[in-house]
């Protein structure tokens, strides 16, 4: 795709789109097909939401980028089958989604990592690159990987053991989950070390 992060789409410019856009367009794409991930973005959401303190005026991004940070996995959208590259080019080209937003989507919780396990990093990183601000990229993971596929609450560390379980050490996600795991425990940490939030 030449167009890339530039690209306006077909429902008008780039510009910041409210937290209920994020929230119905989730809910149209997952809740049908995919009732268990539409739980899971619900617990990641409300997870974001705990976080108002510490990220400011980048609150309200990092909940749009809950609510949608799973949207490649809706069956119509699975182009190349790897969800973060799917979703963020149906929210860049669909509906001109912003910058920032893309990539967070793009590369939420190493996302990169499993690029490389599917030969898409160049893609990804041509297309998306990773967002500046450490902050954000953390609070994304923690809400992500401290939740269940169920929406529930839990720690990275059983979550990356449910992953490990679920998917098979030795498939391509699982061979990620591995790769990323001291990553996903150290961003966890830094995100749980500089706020009020508990883990469970």
């Amino acid at each position: 795709m030449g167009c890339h992060g530039r690209h306006r789409g077909k429902y008008g410019g780039m510009r910041t789109k409210p937290t209920s856009w994020a929230r119905a367009l989730a809910e149209h794409e997952l809740a049908g097909p995919l009732p268990r991930r539409w739980a899971h973005t619900r617990g990641v959401a409300e997870r974001a939401g705990r976080l108002e303190g510490v990220l400011g005026r980048k609150a309200g991004l990092l909940v749009r980028a809950a609510l949608l940070h799973d949207i490649g996995y809706a069956p119509r959208l699975a182009a190349t089958g790897f969800h973060p590259l799917d979703g963020a080019r149906f929210l860049r080209d669909a509906h001109g989604a912003d910058d920032q937003l893309t990539r967070l989507v793009a590369n939420h919780s190493f996302a990169l990592l499993e690029a490389e396990e599917r030969g898409l990093r160049e893609v990804l990183e041509a297309e998306f690159p990773l967002v500046e601000d450490q902050r954000l990229v953390d609070a994304l993971v923690w809400c992500d990987m401290t939740t269940t596929p169920d929406g529930i609450p839990t720690t990275a560390e059983a979550r990356v053991a449910e992953i490990l379980g679920r998917y098979g050490a030795q498939s391509v996600v699982g061979r990620f989950a591995r790769r990323a795991s001291p990553e996903i425990l150290a961003a966890v940490a830094r995100v749980e070390a500089a706020s009020p939030v508990q883990p469970r």
